[in-house]
């Protein structure tokens, strides 16, 4: 297991060991030759990163830590503003933009917490898809197989907490990108209701559906990390008693072409949670079955993104990924009618959806239909666009429905790694990282 923020925030407090020595640790995983970093970092702040550890160590020193984050290696998604440096969104059509003058807010955030940025992580390029593969800058390794692909969009981002690059990630989520990479490396994945988390400075994908989230190694990570997000107070959510909570399992969408690996780990994590006292019911939810057919013509993120996109497309298509710019050009072919109507059909499935949902304390489901797929499968066009669609079916309705919703790890020792997805209501935030809380013990321990 990887060491966690309240281990090492111990670890600080007692004088066991120092910011500076954590960083130059993870600067030295992101170096070394015969790993991950070079495909999982885009940019790599070694001297911004070792200055913010230092001022780290003199102010606790002097008393004084910012929060449980102060003085720990943390990445953010190459989609973020950077004052002083041009953001690229794991593309090459925006190395001619200029440099951002000022941070993301949350970028901004993690600053005044005390992190120490280490750098910023490869992504599917503008954010658009589940696979995590990237033709620009190379697509880093799945830890738990290098041959397979670690998820997207917030590939790196991933694949730098499981590799120890960094405590914990920022990563981005408009429909799936950070729960997916989490649950395909074995890791935690938090997206929250999307609205407590602002998205400026942070190139859009879907600004109707983009959210900001953490990739971590414990719930009580996510937590703290989401609270610095949201400008909320810091504080770990009590964990909820796992006796007597109810929660529903959809019988027809998220459950339909489950890969054997996917659907093991998920019947194995349902038993030993009804062995806690959780009442698990199966339930019908046949709105699911509409969403393929409110979204047949590209749905919100391709309307979205060819509005943002549609003049650098012109003048740079050439440089986008020819599996991301077809999906974006989509957006093309949408009228503002089909926009309107998507924006009322989205409302009404909302409040439908909840009527049902509402009556529990979650909604379980696989994060993803399949383990992470092979580079080869993901190869050709035909490939690619299959392994997306399973890898992202499930995450999406959280998005689509508004929902927060977090991903744990629940496949055995020597598995390909499968996520195990919480979908609260929106807004039930808290409630989810608490029940989360109890939830993932159970999950490790089967």
């Amino acid at each position: 297991m990887n060491p966690t923020i309240l281990q090492l925030a111990a670890d600080l407090a007692a004088g066991r060991t120092t910011s500076r020595k954590l960083t130059e640790e993870a600067l030295a995983r992101i170096d070394d030759a015969t790993g991950e970093g070079k495909r999982a970092f885009i940019k790599v702040w070694h001297k911004q990163a070792l200055a913010a550890a230092d001022a780290s160590d003199l102010q606790r020193q002097a008393g004084l830590v910012a929060s449980p984050l102060a003085g720990l290696p943390v990445s953010i998604k190459n989609l973020c503003d950077v004052a002083g440096e041009t953001t690229l969104a794991g593309s090459k059509a925006l190395d001619d933009a200029p440099p951002a003058k000022a941070d993301a807010p949350v970028v901004a955030r993690l600053r005044a917490a005390g992190a120490a940025i280490v750098g910023s992580t490869n992504m599917s390029e503008f954010a658009f898809s589940g696979v995590g593969f990237n033709p620009h800058y190379g697509t880093p390794g799945n830890p738990a197989d290098r041959k397979r692909v670690p998820g997207g969009s917030s590939a790196g981002a991933a694949v730098s907490v499981a590799d120890r690059m960094a405590v914990v990630a920022l990563g981005t989520d408009t429909g799936g990108s950070v729960r997916i990479p989490a649950a395909v490396c074995g890791i935690v994945g938090f997206k929250p209701t999307a609205r407590r988390v602002p998205i400026d400075g942070v190139v859009p994908l879907s600004t109707s559906l983009d959210s900001i989230g953490p990739l971590a190694n414990s719930v009580e990570d996510c937590a703290i990390v989401d609270a610095i997000f949201a400008a909320e107070p810091i504080s770990v959510p009590e964990a909820a008693p796992l006796a007597g909570l109810r929660f529903a399992v959809p019988k027809h969408f998220v459950m339909e072409d489950l890969d054997p690996t996917v659907a093991k780990a998920f019947e194995r994590a349902l038993k030993a949670l009804a062995a806690k006292g959780v009442k698990i019911e199966h339930i019908d939810l046949p709105q699911l079955n509409e969403l393929p057919t409110i979204n047949a013509k590209g749905g919100f993120a391709a309307s979205e993104a060819y509005a943002w996109h549609r003049e650098l497309i012109a003048r740079r298509h050439n440089d986008y990924d020819q599996f991301v710019a077809p999906r974006i050009l989509r957006g093309k072919e949408m009228s503002a009618a089909d926009y309107v109507d998507l924006l009322g059909k989205r409302t009404d499935l909302c409040r439908r959806v909840s009527a049902v949902t509402s009556n529990y304390d979650a909604v379980a489901m696989p994060t993803c239909a399949i383990v992470a797929p092979t580079l080869d499968e993901v190869s050709t066009a035909d490939g690619f666009t299959k392994k997306n669609m399973l890898l992202l079916r499930n995450t999406t309705v959280g998005n689509f429905l508004d929902r927060c919703g977090i991903s744990l790890p629940c496949h055995a020792a020597g598995e390909l790694p499968v996520g195990f997805m919480l979908m609260g209501e929106a807004m039930a935030d808290k409630r989810v990282l608490a029940m989360a809380r109890s939830v993932a013990p159970v999950l490790r321990s089967h």
